[in-house]
């Protein structure tokens, strides 16, 4: 018993001192690099409004550029481990601009969900005077607690003229609500679903904004066995936002796996290219 409330201490305590940061996970070491797959790209790196010094990755189209994609990923790691996601497009016409944030990889300073808000920002003025980027044709595209920033990003930009786009894939609806749906699924933590509402901050959630990304088309991807972020998440945002909108529901597909299929792909290509005649 004594063991158990220990164990039960140690819980409570990682959730309370750890609030909204339990959403960052970062790592500062690179394990993989476009090159190691074919794929040409150059380090740029950019200041932010308040002077935190991002890293990114640049890679270019094969050909003319049809557009460019600002890639948003998850919260674990960085961007070496996530470039993968994207590094088919460049040979699809498309430039891409994968983002670390503040305290990932190359990046400066200490993540914040408002710190996060600035990198992107930062991000898409770096490309709107970009020598390779029609700063017209410019796409966010971001995937789970990247697909969360992007939607707020989006629906609260000062720079929505050059959006032509927002693409999210496996985003959670609210920070509280993904931390409750955690919380649940063990045993030691499912009385304490009501800790998220305490601790968690949710001034930037997906679910408060969404409505707000309309008329810049929006094309929403979730898998339906998806157990980080569940597909009633997509539900609940795809019901909340207004068009032009879509949502592709990947059937067997889990967290952030829906891009690995061919079909969806090519589905979110022709997304692109309705938006982007």
């Amino acid at each position: 018993m004594r063991r158990f409330a220990l164990v039960l201490l140690v819980t409570l305590m990682s959730v309370l001192t750890g609030c909204t940061q339990v959403f960052f996970q970062p790592h500062h070491q690179l394990i993989d690099t476009p090159d190691r797959v074919g794929v040409a790209y150059e380090n740029e790196y950019f200041p932010t409004q308040d002077g935190t010094m991002l890293n990114a990755w640049f890679m270019p189209a094969k050909g003319v550029a049809k557009g460019t994609v600002l890639f948003m990923h998850g919260n674990a790691e960085n961007i070496s481990t996530h470039f993968r996601n994207v590094a088919w497009l460049p040979a699809q016409g498309y430039n891409v601009l994968a983002l670390d944030y503040r305290g990932y990889g190359a990046s400066d300073g200490v993540p914040t969900l408002a710190g996060a808000q600035q990198d992107i920002d930062a991000a898409l003025l770096h490309l709107m005077v970009h020598k390779q980027v029609d700063p017209q044709r410019i796409v966010l595209f971001g995937q789970s607690l990247g697909g969360a920033l992007t939607l707020f990003y989006a629906a609260h930009s000062n720079h929505r003229g050059n959006i032509r786009a927002v693409i999210s894939d496996s985003a959670f609806s609210d920070y509280r609500t993904v931390a409750r749906d955690s919380l649940a699924k063990f045993a030691l933590t499912w009385p304490f679903q009501w800790l998220p509402w305490l601790v968690i901050d949710d001034d930037y959630t997906p679910r408060d904004a969404i409505a707000l990304i309309s008329p810049i088309p929006l094309l929403m991807i979730h898998g339906d066995h998806d157990q980080v972020v569940g597909i009633q998440h997509a539900q609940r945002l795809y019901a909340l936002a207004k068009q032009p909108k879509e949502l592709l529901v990947v059937q067997g597909a889990g967290h952030i796996q829906a891009l690995a299929s061919e079909d969806v792909r090519a589905s979110m290509l022709a997304f692109l290219a309705r938006v982007m005649p």
